[in-house]
């Protein structure tokens, strides 16, 4: 068949005007399909996180804001069975609403930052930020959005940093970030938070039972002066993120209605490119050519268009979630999108599927094509 690619080329360009806009339909429409399937991929990654992790929050509680634990909690829970280390951490962030620019500060004891966090430093120096009580170590995807890179300082509301650092990690999200000193923010002007934290991070003990020691925590502190909900860290970030899992849940349909789009697209300009070549048709059977061999011709154009489209649009969201840092965030806990192969490889095998079943009908016409009444057509 390959004898025929120039064929088909031909063919594909004699009506440019409707190949472009065809073309440039499909790649829209995989664009779109590729941010869906990343939207998606990223809450899978987020809430499918180890159990054996917990965060400790105050019950009732929803925006980090709101929650204030003691900060001695730390010394009760690393007594408890199964615990191998307690990290307090002090929350704070622009907006606990879902937006695609929330800046979350996470304060954190500086020498336990390394310990439960596999970071690593593409700029700057940790020990630039362990000396100085007023440095942070900064994603790398707030530090492209916000364009910083180190000893830049950088603000929002009361809290000022100068950035030591900036990080990479294995978890996209946590390029979301901002790790600042526990104390530095603990006693930021306004917060006057001393002596208190937003939440408890707990790392397990391989053999610990995380259910069991979550349970352990919250009745601990059932009778204290501030009651505890304890959950794993995938669970907590699910519910923190509860009214965009639906919302996430409903762009599957959006995802639907491109590659519906797409389909119809494809199939209406297959069935134009028909209509205006029955004549031809008609002549390369009168040439020799059999009705498979038409209905295969126009079953390759009709791949070779959609997978063109396709390709090119998966390509382009595969460029702008790598480079762009996107990331939807809640009540300080962010979603990165991010490209995948299962993404790419996911969006080049639909648009083949998209290109055969768009073919079928039209090759299936063109190669039942009468040649005398084809040949009297105007």
């Amino acid at each position: 068949m390959l004898k025929f690619l120039p064929y088909i080329l031909k063919t594909l360009w004699r009506h440019r005007a409707r190949t472009l806009l065809t073309f440039s339909g499909a790649a829209v429409s995989l664009f779109v399909f590729c941010f869906v399937v990343a939207l998606q991929e990223g809450l899978d990654r987020l809430t499918s996180q180890s159990d054996s992790t917990l965060v400790v929050f105050q019950a009732n509680k929803f925006c980090p804001a709101t929650s204030h634990l003691q900060q001695d909690y730390d010394q009760v829970i690393s007594k408890l069975s199964g615990v191998r280390e307690v990290v307090p951490i002090q929350v704070f962030t622009n907006n606990c609403r879902a937006s695609l620019d929330v800046v979350v500060f996470y304060g954190v004891p500086p020498k336990k930052l390394r310990s439960v966090r596999d970071f690593e430093l593409t700029a700057g120096s940790w020990a630039e930020f362990e000396t100085n009580q007023d440095a942070g170590v900064v994603g790398q995807a707030v530090a492209r959005r916000r364009k910083l890179k180190p000893g830049d300082r950088f603000s929002i509301g009361e809290v000022t940093v100068t950035v030591a650092g900036i990080f990479a990690s294995q978890n996209k999200a946590e390029e979301n970030y901002i790790y600042t000193h526990l104390e530095f923010l603990q006693r930021t002007p306004g917060l006057n938070l001393v002596g208190t934290v937003t939440q408890h991070e707990v790392v397990l003990d391989p053999s610990a039972d995380p259910s069991h020691v979550a349970a352990q925590i919250d009745e601990r502190f059932r009778g204290g002066p501030i009651q505890t909900d304890t959950r794993t860290k995938g669970t907590f970030q699910a519910a923190s993120l509860a009214d965009l899992v639906d919302l996430i849940g409903l762009t599957h349909y959006l995802g639907y209605a491109c590659l519906g789009l797409m389909a119809v697209l494809i199939l209406t300009t297959n069935f134009m490119s028909v209509q205006d070549r029955i004549r031809e048709h008609a002549v390369l059977q009168t040439m020799g050519f059999s009705g498979e061999l038409v209905f295969s011709l126009i079953m390759i154009e009709s791949v070779l268009l959609s997978f063109a489209g396709g390709a090119t649009g998966i390509l382009t969201a595969v460029t702008v979630l790598a480079n762009a840092g996107i990331a939807v965030s809640a009540e300080a806990v962010s979603l990165a999108l991010t490209p995948s192969i299962s993404l790419a490889v996911i969006g080049l095998l639909l648009s083949i599927a998209i290109g055969v079943l768009a073919g079928m009908l039209p090759a299936l016409t063109a190669a039942r094509t009468e040649i005398v009444p084809a040949l009297r057509a105007a």
